[in-house]
């Protein structure tokens, strides 16, 4: 067998050149290949426990779990949003606790809920303080709803965005509300609001603060006669079945307020942070167009059941509850000022800065 014989200047050479040629085509491979975060263990992934009290078919859940399932796909498994529904964590008492504490990362109370952080926000809760979801967001947009927002900070909280619920309606089991003043002697459940009390005691109710889930049951034992929700929130609770009688009134907004823990946010790289705000930007304008749809469909749903009687106010029913609903108003401006009242759409001068 013939052999050759490989000089060792030869063979250095050859060495040299087959490594250049290796680093050469490593420099021509594109290395932007995803990194699979799903092998990570739980302790290396980016963790927000995300808590809320609500079904996980209604416009909040819904959303959240847009949201969640968005953070996981767009994170490539780094970030895992954890969903807690119907208090299966904290009650509505006690989530913004969990909050500050920063036991849980996330939340999203109904507008009501946050005035006991920042009582301010309750004029959100003014009766016929909105005609429409566009008002709603126009006013959080303009100059005083950006200080609205601001006061969290100073709470230790950051608020990331606001969902539709819908406008809330009246039912009971007594009898038809047609008028303010058939509210008198009727046990109302509220959420917890000075401006929703004041608005339910003006006409002589009794206002109870109670918790969304212990709704259907203190309706059932009797504890409450009557309560105001929206479409949605009463048809997946199935609070429809303990009362005869729903007032169309749309009488009020109820929104939800995105607030996260500020020092875990703070915590946070900037890209997260986008990642973050940019996922919520798109579940938010999605959330508020199911929100919409849900509570038409509902609607009809009730219609049809023949379960309970509807009462729609006419428009001239609604003048007389929004002149009846004045001394509310004055209320608001007794502890705050007219700053953000005059502010709203249906004062004159509203949204001019």
């Amino acid at each position: 067998m013939k052999k050759f014989y490989v000089c060792p200047e030869e063979a250095l050479l050859f060495f040299v050149s087959f490594v250049g040629l290796l680093f050469l085509l490593a420099g021509c491979q594109k290395t932007s290949y995803p990194v699979d975060y799903e092998q990570l263990s739980a302790e290396e992934r980016l963790v927000i426990r995300f808590s809320h009290v609500v079904g996980e078919d209604t416009p909040k859940g819904l959303a959240a779990r847009k949201f969640a399932k968005l953070m996981k796909e767009r994170s490539n498994g780094y970030i895992e949003v954890q969903i807690f529904p119907n208090s299966i964590l904290y009650k509505d008492g006690e989530e913004m606790e969990a909050l500050s504490n920063n036991d849980i990362q996330m939340i999203a109370p109904a507008t009501s809920k946050v005035t006991s952080t920042v009582p301010e926000w309750s004029v959100v809760d003014l009766p016929f303080a909105f005609d429409s979801y566009e008002e709603v967001h126009a006013y959080m947009q303009g100059k005083v709803g950006r200080q609205l927002i601001g006061k969290f900070e100073k709470q230790g909280l950051v608020m990331l965005g606001m969902w539709d619920n819908g406008f809330k309606q009246l039912t009971n089991r007594e009898y038809p509300i047609n008028m303010p003043a058939d509210i008198k002697g009727l046990n109302m459940r509220i959420m917890p609001s000075d401006i929703l009390e004041q608005q339910f005691e003006l006409f002589g109710a009794s206002a109870m603060k109670l918790d969304f889930n212990n709704v259907f049951q203190s309706l059932d034992n009797g504890l409450i006669d009557a309560q105001e929700n929206t479409l949605s929130n009463i048809v997946s609770k199935s609070l429809h079945l303990k009362q005869g009688y729903m007032t169309v009134s749309n009488h009020g907004y109820l929104g939800y307020v995105l607030l996260m823990n500020k020092e875990f946010w703070d915590g946070l790289p900037e890209n997260v942070q986008f990642l973050i705000q940019d996922t919520l930007s798109e579940v938010s304008e999605w959330q508020r167009e199911i929100a919409h749809q849900l509570n038409e469909k509902d609607l009809s749903e009730l219609e049809k059941c023949d379960c309970i009687q509807i009462h729609n106010l006419s428009e001239d029913e609604r003048q007389q509850w929004e002149e009846a609903f004045s001394p509310v108003y004055d209320f608001y401006r007794g502890r705050f000022g007219a700053k953000y009242i005059n502010s709203l759409p249906k004062i004159k001068g509203g949204n001019k800065e």
